[in-house]
């Protein structure tokens, strides 16, 4: 079934966010209030086409009830093939003095938290994000929101291997730094300097077994509180920046 963006409010926000949208669908028997009004100005500046249609077929669509007569069908989201995104990342090294930045998901499976991911990795420059094209995240209108509107300009690419796909990121020159809590050394002492993989692991079990065998070192943030961790999301954040940092 296609992923529809039931309501009002959320229909707005996907627009707002400048989610691509296919279609928006409005019951014939809806009422034109303020925020329909706003979600019709919205979609005519857009391009977007809007239909009227039986409120028994929004009700036959929707997945939760919540529709209110307003419903959205986005764009499927456009990935980029390995290539395109090493493609990227060495011409970014290129222009910049060999630096180049490649960021690694290994199974983040909240599509929230992949948006705010990638709206830090398009901030600090980085080519583009790896993950799994199974049992993960992918771009929904929650990736959206929380990236606002970031993925747009992020190579996004999904691999069916991530242990392989790094061993084909170190034949190209990339160094890889895999995140961990557990980890010796902190990453304001390892060196990032040049073509570096950022490998982040999952929210609850973080980087799998195989995926840390095939990392060259592993980092940690450096904590003073008592809380356990960052958010996946906080930390991919903290450690992109010292990337950066060290390669300003």
């Amino acid at each position: 079934m296609a992923e529809y963006i039931e309501g009002k409010r959320p229909v707005i926000e996907a627009l707002r966010t400048q989610l691509p949208i296919r279609e928006i669908l409005i019951a014939d028997n809806l009422a034109h209030d303020e925020l329909v009004k706003d979600i019709l100005r919205k979609a005519r500046q857009a391009g977007i086409a809007v239909s009227s249609v039986p409120r028994r077929e929004l009700d036959a669509k929707s997945e939760r009830g919540s529709h209110q007569g307003v419903m959205a069908l986005p764009r499927p989201f456009e990935y980029v093939n390995l290539q395109t995104l090493l493609d990227a990342a060495e011409s970014r090294a290129q222009e910049s003095g060999g630096a180049a930045l490649v960021v690694v998901l290994d199974h983040i499976t909240d599509a929230g938290n992949l948006g705010a991911i990638a709206r830090s990795a398009e901030v600090v420059g980085a080519s583009g994000i790896i993950i799994p094209n199974k049992r993960s995240a992918h771009v929904t209108a929650a990736t959206y929101k929380s990236s606002a509107g970031a993925i747009l300009h992020v190579n996004l690419c999904q691999v069916a291997n991530i242990a392989s796909t790094i061993e084909r990121l170190k034949t190209q020159g990339f160094w890889v730094a895999g995140a961990s809590e557990k980890a010796e050394g902190l990453i304001w002492d390892a060196n990032l300097k040049g073509k570096m993989v950022l490998v982040m692991g999952g929210e609850s079990e973080g980087l799998a077994r195989l995926t840390q065998e095939k990392c060259d070192f592993l980092v940690r943030l450096l904590q003073a509180g008592e809380t356990g961790s960052l958010n996946v999301a906080q930390a991919a954040t903290a450690c992109m920046y010292e990337w950066m940092r060290q390669n300003r």
